[in-house]
């Protein structure tokens, strides 16, 4: 089956929502603070690493360098979010965050596999 989109232009576009969500988090650091719980210590530090992390990956898949590793950290770190941070509010109904964030670890590690290295 032909491809309608190639799975670089694909991963472009992914690279850019990701890269937009790390902007985010340094726009909207104070905001996004309380999204950290309390047993994390260091608070809006985790805010800042995050959206570097964030940033960092998308210029990896972008300039097209060390995507893989970068895809697989990133979906590490967003299983981690998922089994540390978003767990918790799936008891309480609310599966938004679970839901997306375990969909872009899956999308990450989908570029990843499909890197050129």
């Amino acid at each position: 089956m032909k491809q309608l989109i190639s799975s670089r232009i694909a991963g472009i576009i992914y690279a850019l929502a990701i890269g937009s969500f790390g902007v985010l988090h340094f726009v909207n650091a104070e905001e996004m603070k309380s999204g950290v719980p309390d047993y994390i210590p260091g608070g809006i530090v985790w805010i800042y690493i995050t959206g570097t992390c964030l940033i960092l990956a998308a210029i990896a898949i972008i300039i097209n360098k060390a995507t893989r590793l970068a895809c697989y950290l990133l979906a590490a770190m967003l299983l981690i979010f998922v089994f540390t941070i978003h767990l918790k509010h799936l008891v309480n109904g609310n599966y938004t965050n679970i839901l997306k964030d375990t969909a872009m670890a899956m999308a990450a590690i989908l570029v990843g596999n499909t890197a050129s290295e």
